[in-house]
């Protein structure tokens, strides 16, 4: 809220670009689910939200560089950001394709509209420096959430310094919160910090995220049960789907929810549990042995054979 509030003042411009399946909070504006065509403007996903802000709010699949440019081509100079996660977790775990976000990067900087990562989700499971530079694409602005206050309420943002020097009391862009700066989150964050910050910190994490992934897969392909993965840092997904590559939200809406239902519930039964939604994504701890990859794995070829 406090981001878009920002690229607003900062752009003089009124309409935002966010995409579907992704989530960033339950600001009015935000709250805009997609129209009927990559143009149409969204109509309010609540009760409660003007209609008027959803005449602000352009959202566009994910992953189509296409509809993005072609957006840009008819409101470039109206657009004053550009929101997304840059892995997404509201969708369950959606990487994004080859040039999708080169192609969000380049047209954001050519019609001056401001590049914002939501990395509430992806923030430092990707490392140190989080999903932006695993990917390699540098945004205007970052948003984080309880992450960096080792779990505490906290959420922080910030960015390029002729962006931020809008916000009061350097500028006129209003912003306050209740829990800025509190000291125990401050103190449980900075403890994270140096935790993840050692030497080889990542590499097991990274190491069981692939190794749950291609042993979940493997079991789904042995059992013969339509299934697909996708993972990436410590950050992973599965669909119960036929497609072999699920990259956007429609896709991920025409999974088979039922078998993923059953599959939670056989794998809670034996001990293990999962997200507990399709749209969910899943995350590996540090604190996760190769013997619970293992054991998960077990169990999962078991739920699979009993589907």
């Amino acid at each position: 809220m406090s981001a878009i509030r920002m690229a607003r003042g900062a752009t003089g411009r009124d309409k935002i670009i966010k995409f579907e399946g992704c989530y960033h909070g339950h600001s009015d504006s935000l709250l805009i689910k997609a129209g009927s065509g990559a143009l149409t403007f969204g109509v309010p996903s609540s009760p409660g939200v003007p209609e008027v802000l959803a005449q602000h709010t352009v959202t566009l699949p994910f992953n189509d560089a296409a509809a993005l440019e072609q957006a840009f081509a008819e409101l470039g100079d109206e657009i004053a950001c550009v929101i997304t996660e840059p892995v997404t977790g509201n969708m369950n775990c959606i990487l994004p394709e080859p040039g999708f976000m080169e192609t969000m990067r380049a047209l954001c900087t050519r019609h001056g509209s401001i590049l914002i990562f939501d990395e509430v989700m992806t923030g430092f499971r990707f490392g140190t420096g989080c999903a932006q530079s695993w990917l390699g694409i540098t945004p205007d602005l970052t948003c984080f959430g309880k992450v960096i206050g080792g779990g505490m309420p906290v959420g922080a943002f910030g960015g390029r310094r002729d962006i931020m020097e809008h916000i009061s009391p350097l500028g006129p862009v209003y912003q306050a919160g209740t829990l800025s700066g509190n000291p125990v989150a401050m103190g449980a964050g900075l403890a994270t910090m140096k935790i993840i910050g050692r030497e080889g910190f990542y590499e097991k994490p990274f190491a069981h995220t692939t190794a749950l992934c291609e042993g979940m897969q493997a079991a789904a392909d042995k059992a013969g049960v339509p299934f697909t993965t996708n993972h990436a840092g410590t950050m992973f997904g599965g669909f119960f789907t036929d497609e072999s590559k699920v990259i956007n939200y429609q896709q991920v809406i025409g999974a088979n929810t039922e078998a993923f239902n059953r599959f939670f519930h056989l794998m809670l039964d034996a001990g293990v549990y999962l997200a507990p939604a399709s749209f969910e994504a899943g995350f590996m701890s540090s604190s996760h042995t190769d013997a619970d990859i293992e054991a998960t794995i077990d169990r999962a070829a078991k739920a699979f054979a009993a589907l």
